[in-house]
């Protein structure tokens, strides 16, 4: 082993993963905007321990002095779907991009692991800016369903216990799981839109209640006690009853009272709220 000072050394990493982790969120953030749904569930990322870089260099056959080229994953990003056909649509995504380039694809999908490891894997080469100009990285995009990504948890812990020698029995239990966790996803697809529409109608009745809390809240910013007063009352007895037409029309007449408010204040300001 050489004598490198690996806080340095994994320092680009640590960047490079910090940075795609925020570029991929605000990538889930401007899909809800512009479409209502995002194929990106969530997004974690992490850089591989010491311990796990030395042991793969020996099983890979990797000289210490290759492990920025030999190593493909010591950065790496795992994005979460919430369907199989989300997984897809992301990697393109992925390869549109001009802020990093894809080095190749491996497809443990369609070509699933004899384990029953299923899993999307995109190696790029992402060039990070350091304090001493700019350096090319490489990491691993890991794109994956919920599902898919519950059963290699529990694999990837079980390997560690056995030092990647498990049990035959173990190993056969694991790939009926995977099956399983195939069949859940399925079967998850094949009512994809029941779901999306659902997930749909929950997040519109949730902004619809949080709009309307928010334009009360602003009724006793332009002094308007006993309206704020009023309206709060109707809000409960609406939340009780989760009647959300009534809910819908106490937004518009609490919308329109901060309108005229406004316009009581200042007659020139923009009639928007």
């Amino acid at each position: 082993m050489d004598g490198r000072d690996w806080g340095t050394f994994l320092l680009p990493y640590e960047q490079t993963v910090e940075e795609l982790k925020v570029k991929f969120k605000t990538m889930r953030s401007e899909l809800k905007k512009r479409e209502e749904y995002a194929p990106i569930e969530f997004v974690t990322g992490r850089v591989k321990k010491i311990s796990s870089i030395l042991d793969k260099a020996k099983r890979l056959n990797v000289a210490m002095e290759d492990l920025e080229t030999g190593i493909e994953d010591i950065a790496g990003i795992r994005i979460m779907c919430q369907f199989v056909e989300d997984i897809r649509r992301v990697a393109q995504y992925i390869r549109n991009r001009k802020d990093l380039k894809v080095l190749y694809e491996k497809d443990y999908i369609t070509n699933y692991k004899e384990s029953g490891y299923r899993s999307f894997h995109m190696i790029v080469e992402y060039p990070v800016q350091t304090a001493f100009g700019q350096k090319p990285v490489l990491a691993e995009i890991q794109i994956r369903t919920l599902a898919m990504n519950f059963w290699a948890t529990i694999e990837h812990s079980l390997n560690y216990k056995y030092r990647d020698s498990l049990p035959a029995e173990m190993r056969l239990r694991l790939k009926k799981a995977a099956e399983a966790a195939f069949v859940l996803d399925n079967e998850m697809s094949s009512i994809r839109e029941e779901i999306l529409t659902a997930q749909r109608s929950f997040e519109d009745d949730s902004n619809l209640v949080s709009d309307t809390l928010k334009l009360i809240h602003q009724l006793y910013f332009y002094h308007k006690v006993s309206e704020a007063i009023d309206a709060q009352r109707r809000f409960n007895e609406i939340w009780e009853q989760r009647d959300l037409a009534a809910m819908k029309g106490l937004l518009d007449e609490v919308k329109s009272t901060v309108k005229q408010a406004k316009k009581d204040i200042d007659p020139e300001l923009d009639d928007e709220v």
